[in-house]
Order: C-alpha cells, then structure tokens, then sequence
C-alpha cells in the first residue's frame, strides 16, 4: 500500500526557494508531492544576470534556470503570477490572490526581498523605477533609446550594474551615490577612486556626496532635485539604494519577525512547521543578500525537511564580485582593517590596478582589488581557511609563486576540495572534478551543462578550465578548443559568448577583456570580431571598415588586374527592360570589358577600374539598381525558376517566393557567403538542394532543405521541414538564418556547420522549438532594420572616398 506523500508548498519561486528544491530533489527524489507559488509570471530565472539582461548581453531565455519542462518533468505543480495573500496555520492551507487555494504539511518560505523606495516627494511619478525583477527591466527598456538621459539612484553594486546596463543601451546616465565613495561596503576609498574613474571612461557622470531631494515632473518624472537646489533633467529614475527582506506575510500570520523572518539553525521559524530561506530570513540577527550563505542555507533547510537534519547552519565567508565588462573588481571580508590588522597593498597606477589585503596574525581577513582579480580566487580560499601565510608573506600580494617556473595550474590544483569555484552557482572544486570522473565531462560546456560552474557570468571559466586540465591530464583534447588565432587563447563559441555575456561593444572592449596578447589583432580575428559584434549589437556596434576584407571594404570584388567586378541584385533573378539599358549604357559609358551572366541568374560587370566605381554606382542606382553584395559574407542571391506562372509542371509561384526571400534577406551579414534557391516543382530547376537555404514547391505547400554547397567539396542539402504557407518559408527562413548568424563560426559555411552541430539541433531550434523559432525570427528582422541600405548609394553620394581614387603610377 502507498502511503500519500508529505504535502510541501513552497512560497517563492526565486533562486533561493528552487535551489532548495534541487536539493531536495537530489537528497530524496520524490518524497514529497511539490506546489510553487510565484508572484512573477516567468519560471524560475537568475536574478543575478538582470543586469545583462539589461545590457542586451542575455536573452531572458538565457538566464532562465528551470523552465517549464523541468517542473513538469519533477512533479512539481507550478502556480506562476500569483502572489500568496494568506496562509492558514491552522487548516494548513495557502491562500493565492487570484483564488488558488492549497493544503500543505510543510511549508517554505521564500518571498526574497523588497527594494528599498527613498521616502522623498515625486517617488511615486511614472517613469521612477526599481531594479528587482524582469519586469522592472522590460519597463526601463520601453523607455531608453540612444540618448535617453537616465538617473540612477544608489552607486552600490545594484545601481552600478544597473547604470552599465543602460550605458551600454546608448543612455546618457548619471549615478547618484549619497557617501563620499562609490559601493563604499564594498571597496576602499583607493578602489572606489580607480573604479569611478572607470565608469567614468565609459561616459557615465557620476555624483559622489550628492543626496536627492526629490524627483519632478507632472504625472512623471522630468527631473531630479538635488539638496543644493540643482536640478538634472531626466527621462527615466532606477531607484537602487538598497532590499528590505519581505518578511510582511509572515509577520502578518504570527511568525517570530525582526528585521526578516526569524529561523534557527536549521532555517525552521517559529512555527515548526514552517521553514524559510533566503533574502527574507533573519539567522542570529543577520540578513543575508549574496547567494553564497543563501546556497548554504539551500543545503541546510533540505536535509532537516526531508528528516537527515545534519548539521546546522553556519554563515559562510562571501565574495562580492561587480559584473561590468572590463572592470575586475572583487571584494571580501573586513577590507576596511583596524587597529588590530596589517595590509598589503600594490598599486599600478598606469595599469588601473589596485590590490589589498587585511591580514591579523599572519591571516587573510579581508581583501579588495580592481583592474585584476586573477588571483582573487587563491586570496579568497585562504581568507576562507583561516590559512597561515607567514612562510610566503612577502610574495602573497603576487598570487602563488614557486621556486621554478610558475604553473598556470598549480594554484587551481592545491585548492582544496570544498573551496568555491563558481560563485554565481555555489558550486566547489570537489563537485566540478568528481562530474568530469563521473560523467566523463571533455569540455567548458559539458562542465555548464552538469554542474552550472561558468554558466552565468562568466568570470570563473578560466578556473573550471584549469580544472579541466589538471582532472583529464593528457586526455584533454585542447584541439577542442582551439584559439581563435594567435592573438588569444580563446576559441570563437568562447569569444562570442563572452562579447554577449559581458556586454563588449567595440573591438578594443573585446581585445581589453579577454586579454588579447596582441595591441591590436590581426587579420584573422579582427575580421571575425567585427563580424561577431555587429551580428550581437545590431543598431549599436558601428561597422569597423577598416576591419574587413578588401572586397567588403570596396563593396566590389577585385580581380586578378587590380579591376573590380560590379553584379547589381536582380531580385529572384528578375529583371526589366529600364534596368537592362541601364546597364548596357554603364557598360558603353565606362568602357567595361566584358558583361557574363552568373550561375546566380546576375549579371555581371568585369573590369571596372576603381576610379569608376562611384561613378558606375551613381548610374546604376539611378535606375534603381542596388548591390547584389555579390563581395561580401552575406546574402548573394535567391535562384529561382519560373514556377506555376508559366511552367506547367509547376506546382507553386517559386518566382514570387524567391522576391519575398530576398527582399526579406538581402543586406544581411553571416559568418561566410549565403545563398538561396526555390524550386516550383520537385523537378528542382533552381538546384535547391545544394544552396544554403532551399526551398522545393510541391502540391501541399514547401519543402524547406538547409546545408547544401556546390563548390569544391559538393554537399547535398538536410531535409529540414515541410511547410504549407508562404509565411511560413519566411518564418523558418529567417530563424535558421539567424541560429547561423549567432552560432556558426566566422568563415564556416552552412555545410560544416551543420555537420558539426547536427542536422537534429538545428530541426530543435527551429522546428520543435515554436516559441525559439519566433524569438530567432524576431531577432533577424530586428537586425535587418539596421542592415538594409544600399552601399553603392552610401558611397557615390557625396565627396568621394579616398579609396576609390585612382592611384599615381609610378614608371
């Protein structure tokens, strides 16, 4: 006989509340029959990523922790966008706002925190904002453009990330910090200097020792009043001065509260039947707001619920660490010193490097550093250790140095099991290295996959590589990673992760942060990043020209005598008489040498001097002519044949459907060169089944084929999908071209990059995935706003640009 299982209710669905629930999960896989309450629409997501989720670095896709498969693949009953209004202590049953009424035997709260609202006039105006949730960004976003002057409120670590986010939206922001320094809990008053003067550097004016006085506007805000009477005009406030816990529900049903909920050491409250967790706990007459206690906790409140009580809770050592691309600032412990403690300090003023460490008998207490935090990891462990660093005292400001040549990872393999890794995710050395023994983990993403290490922001993944080395030993294939070139150690998935990760918008940002080895690149990769921003920033990166290939940088392909080739697009391969005379006029005008029709279904122009460029151009536009991009990695053409117009085998108007593709297409950058076909009839006139993107009419509708190439190494097209209407080609067309745009690697064709990712991840992402398959559709029309312009015109119209003039020939 089956006896019901315990009843458990959990109020919160955050990152504190599922984390407890993962270890629950993980301790006793079904022991309890699992309810969630969450007062947010979403599944459970990284809180900590919001500030890239604002920058445009992440997607809300990438910062969800578990969707909605994984609740239903768990059990779990997930009451989403309900907040809890009462609970019954006596009937033991959950009351939800909208109605939702749920019996429980325990119960867990985990209601997170508030932030905090300076009680000043104007606080409740529109366009006055906090920074908590999703919401809170979609709400900033809906305002901010280029431009936008923003005021954000509170240079702690919040406001600071919130300010960078919207700085790199394009925002004219202005921090305003009420204490003399910036994230003044955090960093010294030598750090705080060096990291003003960062942010700074980035466009950001900020305001130290400046209090508000209120915020102005009629029904919204179009001012911040300072004390001394100045005003600073604004069209958005993000209010980031601080959490509260929300500890309201529990007071109001009797809960032991102070300042938050009041547990034991076991995260149990009053009421014994009730536990809590997180943000909105108070434990020995501490708040905690950093996930590293709040993952303890986590660990803590599972075992006693599921009766392997264990040993309590004990308020772990935290690191603060600020997520703003190319500032490394790292925090922890007593950085402040007294009476009682010594420091060591290095400065390198040019560099913007500042490192301090608080040490009390020949012991690590606190520690701060900004412009390199390489080490901060190894000082971290010590400080937690309470290790005695006499013996290398005078070199400890250094990192780990031996007698020999310096190990890259020899301070990585004398951490000890239990030291943190990943702090964004609570996960140790000792779990990284046992998932490589046990799931036989290869590489950085297998390791985020099982474990979640280097899953968020980033910063540790030199770490869980290093471990990766030191576990695998000579098995590790770094052939799987190879660099990207000479310049660096990274290889392109890496780099691109890291440009969207952390917000990089410019090549020089790229180079500073993933510290290039060269000042400058070189032409393998500068092409490559140049590509990688503007496929990442659309409308924000601005096209570094000097940093393509020549035929880009020209808009014309040169040839073998020093003469460029001029192809003009024909739409589907259509053309008219007014464009043919235009072009023969151009021919005859300019004395072009030779006129060949392309296997493209184009036309092109040989032997076109580079004086003539602008001037063929001009001509060319006048009829309406524009670049075919017959030069660039983009989009050259759609082949068509005639179709049901006109053939009588034809089954659909495969004319008309390759007009619709490349009007939609054209002027699109990809990582190499990309073309399309649509055939009217299965006889496949238009050889679709080796372009990149095919499409074969039949009597049902389209069949859509990707990865094909007719060059050197002929490859056959994948069989992608079937679809009935027109819209539908355009949909899938679109996303399968961004999902390339994104993931394939600078120069890789279609071909290769199907055969390494497989054709079934690519039917996941943009067949079985329906709502994938809008957000990547979206993405690419959002970026072709930006995309579709016509070169030639942008070039023939005013001066004409030194490149095109002829060049002196010396005899």
């Amino acid at each position: 006989m089956n006896l019901p299982r315990p009843r458990l209710v959990v109020i919160g669905n955050g990152m504190a509340g599922m984390r407890t629930v993962e270890e629950i999960l993980a301790l006793a896989p079904g022991y309890f029959e699992i309810t969630v309450f969450g007062g947010e629409p979403q599944p459970n997501y990284d809180r900590i990523m919001l500030s890239p989720l604002l920058a445009g670095g992440k997607s809300f896709a990438d910062i969800v922790l578990n969707d909605y498969d994984w609740y239903e693949a768990n059990h779990i009953r997930l009451i989403a966008g309900e907040h809890v209004e009462w609970i019954d202590r006596k009937a033991r049953v959950v009351r939800g706002a909208k109605g939702s009424e749920v019996p429980y035997d325990m119960l867990l709260l985990a209601t997170g925190s508030n932030p905090f609202v300076l009680p000043i006039p104007g606080a409740d105006k529109a366009g006055v904002l906090t920074f908590r949730t999703v919401a809170d960004v979609e709400d900033m976003l809906a305002v901010v453009r280029q431009g936008t002057k923003v005021v954000v409120i509170g240079g702690g670590l919040l406001g600071l990330e919130a300010a960078h986010g919207l700085n790199l939206r394009g925002a004219d922001v202005t921090v305003i910090h009420l204490m003399p320094t910036l994230m003044e809990r955090q960093l010294d008053q030598s750090a705080a200097h060096l990291l003003e003067l960062a942010l700074s550097k980035r466009g950001m004016t900020i305001l130290t020792a400046t209090e508000t006085a209120a915020f102005e506007g009629d029904e919204r805000v179009s001012a911040v009043r300072l004390k001394d009477g100045t005003e600073i005009p604004t069209e958005l406030v993000v209010m980031a001065v601080g959490i509260r816990p929300n500890a309201g529900l529990a007071r109001a049903v009797g809960l032991d509260c102070n300042r938050g909920v009041k547990v034991d050491d076991w995260m149990r409250t009053s009421d014994p039947e009730i536990f809590a967790i997180g943000e909105c706990v108070e434990h020995n007459g501490q708040v905690f707001g950093l996930v590293a206690p709040i993952w303890e906790m986590a660990k803590v409140a599972a075992r006693a619920m599921v009766g392997s009580q264990g040993a309590g809770f004990t308020p772990v050592a935290s690191v603060t660490r600020l997520k703003v691309s190319g500032v490394d600032m790292v925090s922890a412990g007593a950085f402040m010193g007294d009476a009682t403690t010594d420091d060591i300090v290095l400065r390198d003023a040019a560099r913007g490097i500042y490192k301090r460490l608080v040490l009390r008998e020949n012991r690590i207490v606190g520690m701060v550093c900004i412009g390199d935090a390489r080490d901060a990891a190894w000082h971290f462990q010590l400080m937690k250790d309470a290790a005695d660093v006499e013996a290398f005292r005078d070199t400890l400001i250094f990192g780990p140095v031996g007698d020999g040549p310096v190990d890259p990872d020899g301070a990585v393999l004398a951490m000890p099991d239990n030291a943190e890794i990943c702090g964004c995710n609570g996960v140790c050395k000792g779990k990284i290295v046992a998932s490589i023994n046990e799931f036989g983990l290869a590489t950085i993403e297998d390791v985020r996959a099982k474990t979640k290490a280097s899953s968020s922001c980033g910063s540790c993944t030199g770490l869980v590589e290093a471990l990766l080395r030191t576990t695998l030993g000579e098995s590790y294939a770094p052939a799987a990673v190879k660099p990207m070139c000479k310049c660096t150690d990274l290889p392109h998935d890496e780099v691109r992760r890291r440009i969207v990760g952390g917000a990089l918008k410019s090549i020089p940002a790229v180079m500073q942060a993933l510290e290039w080895h060269t000042p400058d690149g070189c032409a393998s990769c500068r092409p490559a990043l140049n590509y990688y921003l503007i496929c990442a920033w659309p409308g924000e990166y601005i096209d570094d020209s000097q940093s393509r290939f020549v035929n880009e940088r020209m808009h014309a392909n040169i040839q073998k005598d020093g003469t460029f080739s001029v192809v003009p697009r024909m739409w589907g391969g259509l053309t008219n008489s007014r464009e043919l005379r235009a072009i023969a006029d151009v021919v005859d005008k300019y004395e072009i040498p030779e006129v060949k029709i392309t296997g493209g279904q184009r036309i092109d122009m040989l032997g076109v001097k580079r004086e003539d460029l602008t001037a063929v151009w001009r001509d060319l536009n006048a009829a309406g002519l524009v670049s075919g991009h017959a030069y660039g990695k983009a989009l050259r053409t759609v082949k068509t044949c005639v179709g049901s117009e006109w053939c009588r085998f034809g089954t659909q108007n495969s004319t008309a459907m390759g007009v619709a593709l490349e009007r939609m297409s054209w002027g699109s950058w990809s990582p190499h060169k990309f073309k399309m076909a649509v055939s009217g009839c299965p006889r496949n006139c238009a050889e679709s089944t080796i372009k990149d993107f095919g499409v074969i009419a039949t009597e049902a509708g389209w069949d859509l084929m990707v990865g094909g190439n007719g060059g050197i190494k002929l490859r056959g097209t994948d069989a992608l999908c079937k679809v009935t209407t027109d819209a539908e080609v355009i949909e899938y067309c679109a996303a399968f071209m961004q999902v390339y745009r994104e993931e394939a690697r600078y120069l890789e064709r279609t071909a290769p990059w199907i055969e390494r990712v497989g054709i079934e991840y690519v039917r996941q992402r943009v067949v079985e995935d329906h709502e994938g398959r809008q957000a990547l559709a979206a993405r690419f029309h959002h970026a072709q706003t930006f995309a579709q312009f016509d070169p030639w015109a942008e070039q023939s119209t005013g001066p004409e640009p030194a490149q095109y003039r002829h060049v002196a020939e010396l005899v």
